[in-house]
């Protein structure tokens, strides 16, 4: 019988963000830097699912893993961060058209 746990944030190590704390206009720029960076250790973490799931495939695939289960895992896991990378980036795209399309 397979478990399934609703819980997925659970699952994956260190996904829960930490973001900074908003300030007035004047810490606007250690904010977004802050921010950027913020993205840029998800984005590894997101890259690092990624190696560790084609790692376990190419194990099941030479034979030193047959574990079938935790290949499967992997890859789910590795899947559902990328998904959650593109629908933020895609949010991302669309409020920039949005902010641009702005009158003045």
């Amino acid at each position: 019988m397979i478990d399934f746990n609703p819980n997925v944030n659970s699952l994956l190590p260190n996904t829960r963000p930490s973001l900074p704390p908003t300030e007035g206009p004047g810490g606007a720029k250690t904010d977004f830097s802050q921010a950027v960076k913020a993205l840029d250790k998800y984005v590894s973490q997101v890259d690092d699912l990624q190696q560790t799931s084609d790692a376990s495939i190419q194990d099941l695939l030479t034979g030193k893993n047959n574990d079938i289960t935790a290949v499967v895992s992997s890859v789910a896991k590795a899947d559902v961060s990328f998904k959650v990378l593109v629908g933020v980036r895609n949010k991302l795209i669309e409020a920039y058209k949005q902010t641009m399309s702005m009158p003045l």
